[in-house]
């Protein structure tokens, strides 16, 4: 809504003219979820806190993921750049989930790319230009703490966050300072519809509805119930995190945005491409409330860095291959998807809330792939089963079913389980037309190294199977003013005093007390380098 949306541009421009003090972001972010709620007109679950926080924000209708699984997805979140554009793409490249990661990659870890190469563990390494935007934010003056999920496909730098752990909190800032705080919840995780098995389910399974995809019965109602619980437990999280930021006296001066990191947990939901595992949940509460309603703008989370730099009065760098949602409305949301555990596969998909055009990049049997983790899934195995024996209906077998070309096309107004594909209908010609052209268009502009076997591309990201170093920070002291700097191309600078907390280094340092300064770097991909220090004494003035 262009209406709603020119509101917001000014409430914007006005809130940052006006106010003495930055505003504060909080990001309460979950997993797996995709419309299941009551502002989107399922009100299965039971969600007053989240409820409650809709009455006072705006409700994105039409919010797109750019990958429908939690690595890449949180890798175009994080940098703004699409996955593969940057080597983020394929699912998973390590074991770099939580914090800063674990920093040790396995050599063979039994998957493939698409020409039989070894895939080893890897830190994707990313063009020298890509950062964490949270660094274009503390160097601003922001503190920004990271609770705790990263999974960025690269191990997280240590200049991304002022804290990063299952400790970090805006309390933990110094006082006065403008914060922006992530919490991430896993209470809805693809992987808690068998891990919660032991909870009791407080949503009836015989209340859910099951789509037409799913064979209907007793264990894939209770995965649906289990899903619906799953929310509930995760709407006790926002209460509590709202209640802080209450007794914070913070809440009328922060920009609160919810959402999920794609759509939802079940089969053919995560991991495709089609609107179900790309549409989300998507809420903003503005400062003060001002602003409040519904928008059917589409946002792309390639948008989200510029658009939390917009709020933070900071000026996007052109690198970035998103919008701020303030300045700028988009057409549409592109989406991909690469190698998925052990299986290889290329797709790109466009949205425009309408309709979704999937374009497949090289041949596969089918959209369905047999990815091993997901047949935990109860409703997986039980839906396999059936396909194995010949007992799922037409609709119910789509998904199983060898394509007949390359693309699918499905209105996601007459079709919202995305079941009827018409690339062949003559009356949906113009509309496939336009999509498959846009979504070339973005293709020819947007790197795509996809192309590249993944073997190869890790190879020319860790030459030799070895992950590159960063190389020492280089110390220039001139009377009180330390200049730092790094040969490594891309390298984020840190720099610590008297062992206290690692700073962002974005400007020359003031020094005017004997100490002893540390520093380090770390280009995205690459091993930290070493920690140069320099114990920094200035003469004793004489006495008179």
């Amino acid at each position: 809504m262009k209406i709603l949306q020119t509101t917001l541009l000014l409430f914007l421009v006005w809130s940052l003219g006006s106010a003495q003090d930055k505003p504060n972001i909080l990001w309460i972010t979950f997993e797996d979820t995709g419309t299941y709620l009551s502002s989107y007109g399922d009100s299965t679950a039971k969600t007053p806190n989240i409820d409650a926080l809709a009455q006072e924000s705006v409700v994105y209708s039409q919010a797109f993921s750019n990958a429908g699984v939690c690595a890449p997805s949180r890798s175009a979140i994080i940098t703004g750049m699409y996955p593969m554009s940057i080597g983020t793409n394929h699912m998973r490249t390590g074991r770099d989930i939580m914090g800063q990661g674990q920093k040790t990659y396995r050599e063979n870890k039994n998957v493939s790319d698409r020409e039989g190469n070894n895939v080893r563990e890897y830190s994707a390494v990313v063009p020298e230009k890509v950062k964490c935007f949270t660094e274009y934010l503390r160097a601003a003056g922001y503190y920004c703490s990271n609770n705790a999920k990263t999974d960025y496909q690269f191990a997280a730098p240590f200049t991304a966050w002022d804290q990063n752990d299952p400790k970090a909190h805006w309390r933990n800032r110094p006082d006065h300072q403008p914060f922006f705080a992530v919490f991430n919840f896993n209470e809805t995780h693809e992987s808690k519809i068998w891990k919660h098995n032991k909870l009791p389910l407080t949503v009836d399974k015989d209340q859910v509805d099951v789509p037409p995809y799913y064979l209907d019965n007793d264990v894939t109602r209770k995965d649906l119930a289990r899903m619906y619980s799953n929310i509930e437990l995760f709407d006790q999280r926002v209460e509590k995190i709202i209640q802080q930021l209450k007794e914070d006296g913070l809440y009328e001066n922060t920009y609160i945005f919810l959402f999920s990191d794609h759509g939802g947990p079940m089969p053919r939901q995560k991991r495709e491409v089609i609107a179900s595992g790309l549409h989300v949940p998507f809420y903003i509460k503005y400062p003060e409330s001002k602003t409040t309603g519904f928008s059917d703008q589409i946002v792309s989370f390639v948008d989200l860095a510029p658009t939390m730099l917009e709020i933070a009065g900071v000026k996007p760098p052109k690198h970035l291959q998103g919008n701020s949602i303030f300045s700028k409305e988009r057409k549409y949301s592109f989406a991909a998807r690469d190698r998925m555990d052990e299986f290889t596969s290329a797709r790109r998909s466009i949205t425009d809330g309408k309709y979704l055009y999937v374009k497949y990049l090289f041949p596969i049997p089918s959209p369905y792939q047999d990815i091993e983790y997901r047949m935990q899934v109860p409703t997986m195995k039980v839906l396999k089963e059936a396909y194995d024996n010949g007992t799922l209906n037409e609709i119910q077998s789509v998904w199983f079913t060898p394509l007949s070309g390359e693309e699918q096309l499905f209105d996601l107004e007459k079709d919202p389980y995305e079941t009827i594909n018409l690339i062949d209908d003559p009356k949906y010609a113009s509309i496939q037309k336009k999509l498959s052209k846009q979504l070339s268009k973005w293709r020819k502009n947007t790197p795509d190294m996809c192309i590249e076997p993944e073997a190869k591309m890790i190879e020319r990201m860790w030459p030799n199977g070895k992950q590159p170093s960063t190389e020492k920070v280089t110390i220039d002291q001139h009377d009180q003013t330390i200049t730092l700097s790094c040969k490594t191309g891309g390298a984020s600078i840190g720099y610590r005093i008297n062992n206290g907390e690692w700073l962002l280094y974005h400007e020359p340092i003031k020094i005017t007390k004997n100490c002893v300064l540390e520093t380090k770097a770390i280009r995205i991909g690459y091993k930290e380098s070493t920690v140069n220090q320099l114990a920094i004494e200035f003469p004793r003035k004489a006495h008179i």
